[in-house]
């Protein structure tokens, strides 16, 4: 009987997810033609992404937010050239670049990096109510991500040389997390949401009336957001899981979330203990979730600061992020270091005397 249960469980979760998806909802849609949920909620189910070349903060280059249709398509063009050029065949005549690489961009001086053909940043700037986007963060006006407190510089110093010191390649779990696979790189999994700027912006967004799952395709992190009367309230300071504590409600069509109780290695630019993320997804249309977050952190920030990313649908696949099966890397990297350790304790050594 066991057997025949657990035969059950396995046949339905292989069913594929569009099955799943028309099995449990069609439902209606109001006049405003955004796709609702059965309960009445906008369906906020699917895969989205969020890749963009707008960069989080404005660049010097520009003065506004909105850019022009012009300074867009140059911006665009730029990334297109790029792609073409970097899509061309290499000259299998060419020579081995310096010991420790040339210096240009590129992992470890342009030497052992991935070639343009894994790259999929994207090529659009970002789009938000017909507005051409020169950056992510809309507030403050400025685009620009506020100044850090005195305390913060201090910490962040602190947690740099900690970080980047000889010491990160003395244990495998002082190695950067997206290094490990423990967490997405940059912030894709957020909060706050971002593009990471290099691939894999993928998310698969499961919705039901109290919770709302948000897979990250990059290192395959799963978002579980508690939602409405029964969402309770966040844990005791001291339970700080990977992605903080996610607590949802709905505002008229505006899903909310709070996020608090952050992983205390997992720090969002150098923020605290006492970060607080408010992200708002809006149904903008058929294909765009309008992605707003807030960062509040008054103990890291001089002021609140937000931004707004659009989250277009896609046909694409999720795939498995099988990072570090068999992580040769991590015992390369560290058996390299002592293998320094060894040279350096040589060199310093005296030398034998004469008899």
């Amino acid at each position: 009987m066991r057997a025949f249960a657990i035969t059950l469980i396995g046949a339905a979760l292989t069913l594929p997810l569009a099955a799943q998806d028309a099995a449990k909802k069609p439902a209606a849609t109001k006049a405003t033609g955004i796709p609702r949920t059965p309960d009445g909620k906008p369906d906020l189910e699917g895969t989205w992404t969020n890749e963009t070349i707008t960069p989080v903060e404005r660049p010097a280059t520009f003065t506004t937010q909105a850019l022009s249709a012009e300074e867009a398509a140059r911006l665009e063009k730029n990334v297109t050239d790029r792609i073409e050029r970097l899509s061309k065949p290499s000259d299998p005549n060419r020579s081995a670049p310096p010991k420790g690489g040339d210096g240009s961009t590129g992992a470890a001086g342009n030497v052992g990096g991935y070639n343009n053909f894994w790259i999929d940043a994207g090529e659009k700037v970002a789009v938000v109510n017909g507005e051409r986007r020169s950056s992510l963060v809309v507030d403050p006006p400025d685009g620009k991500v506020p100044a850090q407190t005195p305390e913060a510089r201090q910490r962040q110093a602190e947690r740099l040389r900690g970080s980047f010191g000889a010491g990160q390649y003395d244990h495998p779990e002082l190695r950067p997390l997206g290094e490990r696979c423990l967490l997405s790189f940059g912030s894709s999994s957020g909060p706050p949401m971002l593009p990471n700027y290099f691939y894999n912006n993928n998310y698969r967004i499961v919705q039901t009336p109290e919770h709302v799952m948000i897979l990250v395709e990059m290192v395959h992190d799963a978002r579980i957001v508690r939602v409405g009367p029964n969402a309770g309230t966040h844990p005791p300071k001291h339970i700080r899981p990977w992605m903080g504590d996610s607590i949802g409600h709905w505002e008229g069509d505006t899903l909310v979330v709070e996020t608090t109780n952050f992983h205390p290695l997992q720090v969002f630019r150098g923020a605290s203990e006492n970060l607080k993320v408010i992200e708002r997804f809006t149904r903008a249309d058929a294909d765009t979730i309008l992605y707003r977050f807030t960062i509040d952190d008054p103990t890291t920030f001089t002021k609140q600061w937000s931004g707004e990313v659009p989250m277009r649908r896609t046909d694409e696949q999720i795939f498995e992020y099988a990072c570090h099966e068999g992580n040769y890397a991590m015992s390369n990297v560290l058996s390299g270091e002592r293998a320094q350790e060894k040279l350096r304790a040589q060199s310093a050594a005296p030398a034998p005397k004469e008899k």
